[in-house]
């Protein structure tokens, strides 16, 4: 946890320190960024940072912390996850994560690094939040549609949130860095083409997750 330094630091500061070290893990990766460009980007001491937080790691998911919340509210907007229809608040969501990245390149760059440090205990820190942001805005809009029924027989709610969780991690880097995706090769196209497409992965799942379509008894 931060310190009690870093949560008096008028919001002004707190979030030039955050937005300065977005950037900066978003172009170097968390283990290999800079404190000290993070701090001169701040403009602030460098070694005010070691007042902020315990250490590198206690660091590395503060500021996750914030990213990924801006992201996911971006994500779910106009979504309500306790109530609505799983397939269409999907393609909402799934429309709002690509509309947000593309706009966004430091959030961009940034969830990029996220999903992609090597160092082990970096990554073990940063992904830690990002799952459970994951799980938690997932975890109940799928337990609902399971509930009412909107599921086929045999589909596990874990499956559902997985396939969904690996559906927007590819989404968050396919369009935007080559040879991420070798086969649907998103970069460079026009958004436009990159939701019509993006929707049809969602069209994949639903015909494998949807409960079929009730048949109705024609009259004789």
């Amino acid at each position: 946890m931060p310190t009690e330094t870093w949560w008096n630091l008028p919001p002004e500061k707190r979030e030039r320190v955050t937005r300065a070290a977005m950037v900066e893990f978003g172009r170097r990766g968390f283990s290999a960024g800079s404190l000290n460009v993070i701090a001169r980007e701040a403009d602030i001491a460098k070694g005010s940072l070691f007042q902020y937080f315990d250490d590198k790691l206690d660091m590395f998911t503060t500021i996750c912390e914030a990213g990924v919340r801006t992201i996911r509210d971006a994500a779910i907007e106009g979504v309500d996850v306790q109530n609505d229809e799983f397939f269409p608040a999907l393609r909402r969501i799934v429309l709002n994560w690509l509309r947000f990245f593309s706009s966004h390149p430091i959030e961009r760059g940034f969830a990029y690094a996220a999903g992609n440090e090597v160092d082990e205990e970096a990554g073990v820190a940063v992904r830690s939040v990002t799952s459970a942001h994951f799980v938690a805005e997932l975890a109940p809009l799928v337990k609902g549609a399971d509930a009412r029924g909107e599921f086929g027989p045999g589909v596990a709610v874990d499956q559902v949130i997985s396939m969904v969780v690996l559906l927007l991690r590819h989404l968050d880097k396919a369009p935007f860095y080559p040879h991420v995706d070798p086969v649907l090769d998103l970069t460079g196209k026009r958004l436009a083409d990159v939701e019509r497409i993006s929707l049809e992965l969602v069209d994949a799942l639903e015909r494998a997750y949807a409960h079929p379509p009730r048949r109705t008894k024609a009259r004789s």
